[in-house]
């Protein structure tokens, strides 16, 4: 019976991990972004500002997309001006910023509401959908949610963690 229960959870959080792969969205240049191009590939999210305290992740974000991109890791840059009003630009503006100031390359979805009723499905899906210990609201930018291959959210990292922390390295190379 337990072997019985053990594989039913494992096979409801497969589907689960597969939803993420069913979101659609769009990047900053306005065109279609199917999250299901990340499948097979650990992904950190992150909520970014560009007018925030923690703003300067963006270019520790880029250094950690450098460093294992030919491993099929991917961050992915999600703005939103929900938190203190950090991210007054528009799309082309953000991209710019992100470009000129940090040298970002990794992909970067367009700037829409990650919390209340225009909640983009991304963040629906991050705060309601994904194990106990990493459900809940978006607290402020820079949050990092970590992804891994099959879909499933592993980890949860707050604003004032640094994309390269050790253990947050750690981490990404276990699931690599």
């Amino acid at each position: 019976m337990k072997l019985i229960l053990a594989a039913l959870l494992l096979a409801t959080s497969s589907v689960f991990a597969q939803e993420i792969y069913q979101i659609k969205d769009k990047t900053i240049d306005g065109k279609e972004y199917k999250l299901s191009e990340l499948k097979g590939k650990t992904v950190m999210i992150v909520n970014i500002a560009s007018q925030c305290g923690y703003t300067p992740q963006l270019e520790k974000l880029e250094a950690l997309y450098k460093k294992y991109k030919d491993r099929n890791f991917v961050v992915l840059g999600v703005p939103t001006n929900d938190y203190g009003a950090q991210t007054p630009e528009d799309d082309k503006a953000m991209k710019e910023f992100c470009q000129k100031n940090y040298g970002a390359t990794f992909p970067i979805l367009t700037k829409k509401s990650i919390k209340g009723p225009e909640k983009r499905d991304l963040y629906k899906y991050l705060t309601e959908k994904t194990p106990e210990k990493i459900k809940g609201e978006v607290t402020w930018n820079f949050e990092k949610y970590l992804v891994d291959k099959t879909g499933k959210v592993v980890g949860k990292y707050g604003s004032s963690t640094d994309p390269l922390d050790s253990e947050v390295r750690k981490t990404i190379e276990s699931i690599l």
